[in-house]
């Protein structure tokens, strides 16, 4: 019986000191695959995200991905990509890792007509998920380059796909859309060029990611601040992370971005993008950068989405390990 007893304590102490979150089977795990290892810089886009039933989806591979063969990826169940701009789509890559410098790399291998993105997801066999009227276009491109029409799947504002364990919704962003010459057919973009046209593809959009262990995710994509990030991220979906840009010029600028997280999404915490910068300096915080100005005018935790360094999550949307 005191046997019984002492055992009963043991297994209570254990319990009521277990810490709150412990990484795991239940974190949702996210790495960032930027041009330059270990650092934030001005062209990263790309996340690679892994469910806790080990569903795998990337998101915007851009430039920074080295292909379908770069090591870093593993397996890739679905590949999210938010608009057709060369820094999203990718029409040119690294020739090795960590070419160039970060303030500078070097992406000397062209990649378009076909894509960066086109050419992980033919590789890697995986789903393309879209939304606008980017399915049509790419369903051509898959083709060509030897894939499989099928792969590409519509995603509009107000649907909601699964891949795994993963709710994909569609939400939508405020920016531009336009295909560059260079993913088009010779003729047709000399035509474009000539004109000073771009090719349109429809809105651009952003996405939120439900995860099996409860977590859920806000993928800005490109935008400014809009009403839906109140109403639809915040009350609808209850996103506990956002993924959420801060350049300037071309989406919400430090200021900007500062007031979506505080005020409209209101998340447990964020990982800046898109920066437009280079961010770091042997992964530190360099001063005097708008990635800095942001950090200092958010209320809630941010994380750098430092190359190849691996993040967990848990369902509350709070950073449990390499934070």
């Amino acid at each position: 019986m005191q046997r019984f007893v002492v055992l009963i304590a043991i297994a209570l102490a254990g319990a009521l000191g277990a810490p709150a979150h412990a990484a795991g089977a239940s974190t949702v795990k996210i790495t960032p695959l930027g041009s330059h290892d270990g650092e934030f810089c001005p062209l990263d886009r790309a996340l690679v995200f892994e469910d806790p039933d080990g569903t795998r989806i990337l998101y915007d591979p851009g430039r920074t991905v080295r292909g379908p063969d770069d090591p870093r990826l593993g397996r890739i169940d679905a590949v999210l990509l938010s608009h057709v701009h060369g820094d999203h789509l990718g029409d040119a890559i690294q020739p090795a890792a960590n070419a160039g410098t970060c303030a500078r790399p070097d992406f000397s291998v062209r990649v378009a007509p076909n894509s960066n993105t086109v050419n992980i997801a033919v590789g890697k066999k995986s789903k393309l998920i879209v939304g606008g009227e980017m399915a049509k276009f790419f369903a051509v491109k898959m083709k060509q380059a030897g894939g499989d029409a099928a792969q590409v799947q519509l995603l509009r504002f107000g649907a909601m796909t699964r891949i795994g364990g993963v709710g994909i919704a569609s939400v939508p962003a405020e920016h531009s859309n336009g295909l560059d010459a260079a993913f088009l057919h010779k003729d047709h973009g000399e035509a474009l060029e000539s004109n000073g046209l771009t090719a349109y593809v429809g809105p651009p959009g952003g996405f939120v990611l439900e995860f099996s262990n409860g977590l859920v995710v806000y993928l800005s994509g490109d935008t400014g601040i809009t009403a839906e990030q109140d109403l639809v991220v915040r009350k609808f979906y209850k996103a506990t992370l956002a993924v959420l840009n801060i350049g300037g010029t071309f989406t919400t600028g430090p200021a900007e971005a500062a007031y979506v997280i505080n005020e409209l999404v209101q998340p447990r915490s964020v990982i800046v993008s898109h920066a437009n910068e280079p961010a770091t300096q042997d992964g530190k915080l360099r001063p005097g950068t708008k990635t800095e100005t942001f950090m200092k005018a958010t209320k809630v935790p941010v994380h750098l989405p430092l190359s190849g360094r691996t993040l967990e999550f848990g369902a509350d949307g709070a950073c449990i390990t390499r934070c």
